[in-house]
């Protein structure tokens, strides 16, 4: 570990020692690289299902509540990313008086990199477990560490504050997941649907300023419960036609996929 630091200390200049943590992205980065370089992915022809479609398939999949229901989760999720980025430094400079330009922004990057770091412990538990228990229970960890970052000591806010990170990565992935196994046609137009969810991280941060214009940051931070709280909720709502396939439950995963195969099947027929 020493070895690494004194790396990291020659690459990064010395007033900006939070710079180091770009340097461990990009090391995570590659080594995603190479792995998805060395997994051999069946190959996939994409059907006319899949493709973006016509205005009318548009609006018949805005006519689904449940479509509302996990587009608005995907925006507030990446308002929860983007909402607790981009007011951790002003946070903790503000309420504990940490020097924003290097533990805030110290902060920040830390922040990044359990988001990334957490992507590997997400693909180990996905092995193991339901995809939406494991949203859960990482929902729960966020909400915990939002709770401890709020109203903790400056310590533990200064913890807290990164680890939201490690326990946010897994949630778009298994959003996407879940809501594109819980539509048996049109996914390629759906998954633009998703997409435009991410204008959330655009909106909640400003909401988050202005409740803390008028009420105090910590409160407008607080508002990310909500969001978190709608993350949440598709953990026990969300109802898959296809579920992950885990080391426990190979055979019932099968037989899920098999279902779901036949009812697209059926409903894919002319009438």
């Amino acid at each position: 570990s020493n070895l690494l630091l004194q790396i990291l200390a020659k690459l990064t200049p010395p007033a900006l020692p939070w710079a180091s943590m770009y340097w461990i992205f990009a090391v995570f980065t590659v080594a995603m690289i190479v792995v998805l370089g060395l997994l051999r992915f069946p190959r996939v022809e994409r059907t006319a299902d899949e493709s973006a479609g016509s205005l009318e398939m548009y609006g018949s999949l805005l006519r689904k509540p449940m479509v509302w229901a996990f587009f608005l989760c995907v925006f507030a999720y990446v308002g929860c990313e983007q909402g607790t980025a981009d007011w951790i430094s002003k946070f903790l400079a503000q309420y504990h008086g940490f020097d924003p330009h290097t533990t805030g922004a110290a902060a920040v990057s830390w922040f990044w990199g359990m988001l990334t770091a957490g992507c590997f412990i997400g693909m180990g538990l996905l092995k193991l477990f339901d995809s939406r228990r494991v949203l859960i229970g990482f929902s729960v960890g966020a909400l915990l560490c939002l709770t401890a970052a709020l109203f903790g000591p400056a310590r533990m806010s200064l913890i807290a504050f990164p680890a939201i990170g490690l326990f946010a990565s897994i949630m778009w992935p298994v959003l996407v997941s879940l809501a594109l196994n819980s539509v048996s046609e049109h996914h390629g137009s759906f998954a633009g649907i998703l997409s435009t969810g991410i204008m959330g991280g655009a909106v909640v941060p400003v909401i988050i300023g202005r409740i803390g214009d008028y009420a105090g940051l910590r409160a407008g931070v607080a508002f990310l419960y909500l969001t978190f709280g709608c993350v949440l909720s598709v953990g026990f709502w969300a109802k898959p036609i296809i579920t992950n396939a885990t080391i426990l439950n190979r055979e019932k995963a099968a037989e899920t996929a098999s279902a779901g195969a036949a009812e697209v099947s059926r409903i894919g027929q002319p009438k």
